[in-house]
């Protein structure tokens, strides 16, 4: 074993003497992706107790592997950013058995992990929501088949960023031996501040922080990878490849995330099985309220210190994002073609939507909402403001009189938190 380590070891130090291009190029000829998998591979949200739990424990084992956390009494990995409803954790099953896991994390009251050592500024400069690619683990007997389980995770992670979660930049805080995969293959740039020699979210470990622009990587991975044979073409299989494996997200609604912590996983995740709750810092504790504000949660959710309950003015903040298209077409006036519009947030009687033309403040006109692939409402809208943020001008419209349609999709997402929970919440509403 010590001559096969001492091996290893001599052929990575060598390796780490090639130019970076020619580091760069042997790690591209590693690609080996497969567009029809093995049938018995499954890539599918973690939504379940056991499959929750077995992408928990086969994190916990990798980081114990690799010296990035001590052995935890549990036998998982399970931090507070697995209990948001903001994260979805991702997970690749072979026969069954989860063998491959991955988390997407995306901006909450909570930040990001990596947030408090590397500096996202220069990403912020660009539109759109970011997300923090964390809990990558793939189980020991598949880490040798030549990307069969990393490959197809790695896929589905893109597919589902770009397509469901709303998401344009991936960040990511890797130990500086394996930053160079996510830059030779995946095109990942390394943020400002490249390196923390200490990163407290891993035991201490030293890190390096880089950034993907999901909105320009095609045009990337097509230069690098287009020519390429099938197997070897990146960009074929990330933008072009339907997997058949992948199982995606069941939504009534336009929504962009997918919550699957109920109050009864959360107990035995967060409370139960892990110290993650009773550890929490008092703000956090009072901002894990402020998510989990529905009464059946309360009874599962860490307590406050009585005075400092007080201190925080807590209010609802939302579980779900929107992403809802309609259009929007003034009352009066001239005739013109109806605006485009996006809903990215709603109440009961206003809405935040942007749009890519400048929209006409204080007049009244017809919105038309598609919230799902079945539901649609029709209102009297105003525009009453409008402001600059992170996807651009964001307008504020607020409702004459909402309708049936939207009355169930408002009260849905104020009712629950899965998807589940928006089934049951209009289940028994008029048609």
């Amino acid at each position: 074993m010590d001559v096969r380590r001492s091996l290893h070891q001599g052929a990575r130090k060598a390796f780490s003497f090639l130019p970076r291009n020619a580091r760069f190029a042997i790690y591209r000829s590693f690609v080996a992706c497969d567009a029809n998998p093995d049938p018995r591979l499954v890539l599918k949200i973690a939504e379940t107790k056991e499959e929750l739990e077995a992408c928990f424990r086969l994190l916990h084992d990798a980081y114990v592997a690799s010296g990035f956390m001590t052995p935890d009494p549990s036998g998982m990995r399970a931090t507070i950013y697995h209990a948001l409803p903001t994260t979805t954790t991702l997970c690749a099953k072979f026969d069954g058995e989860v063998v491959g896991t991955i988390s997407l994390i995306r901006e909450s009251l909570f930040g990001f992990p990596l947030q408090a050592i590397f500096d996202l500024n220069e990403v912020r400069t660009h539109k759109g929501n970011i997300a923090e690619v964390s809990a990558l683990a793939v189980h020991p007997k598949f880490r040798k088949t030549g990307g069969t389980i990393l490959f197809p995770l790695m896929k589905f992670m893109y597919d589902y960023c770009t397509t469901f979660f709303d998401t344009r930049h991936l960040v990511i805080a890797v130990n500086p031996n394996r930053i160079e995969m996510y830059e030779s293959l995946l095109f990942f740039q390394r943020l400002a501040e490249n390196f923390v020699a200490n990163y407290d979210f891993a035991n201490g470990a030293p890190a390096v922080g880089a950034s993907l622009d999901l909105h320009h990587a095609p045009e990337v991975f097509k230069l690098a990878y287009g020519h390429k044979k099938p197997q070897k073409n990146l960009y074929q299989y990330f933008v072009k490849t339907v997997l058949p494996n992948i199982v995606v997200p069941n939504r009534r609604y336009y929504t962009t995330n997918d919550p699957v912590m109920t109050p009864e996983l959360l107990d035995y995740f967060f409370n139960q099985r892990t110290q993650v709750f009773a550890n929490l810092e008092d703000r956090k504790k009072g901002l894990l309220h402020d998510i989990y504000n529905l009464e059946t949660y309360q009874s599962v959710l860490p307590k406050q210190r009585e005075a400092v309950s007080g201190e925080y003015i807590h209010r609802q903040h939302e579980r779900y994002s929107v992403k809802c298209p309609g259009t929007f077409e003034l009352a009066v006036g001239k005739q013109q073609a109806p605006f485009k519009v996006m809903i990215i947030e709603l109440s009961a009687y206003s809405f935040q939507a942007t749009s890519s033309t400048p929209l006409p403040l204080n007049a009244w006109g017809e919105a038309n909402i598609q919230l799902g692939q079945n539901e649609k409402s029709h209102v009297k809208v105003m525009v009453i403001s409008n402001r600059n943020t992170q996807l651009g001008t964001s307008f504020t419209f607020k409702l004459s009189e909402p309708d049936l349609a939207w009355r169930k999709f408002f009260n849905a997402l104020n009712a629950g938190i899965t998807h589940e929970d928006l089934e049951n919440a209009t289940r028994f509403l008029p048609q």
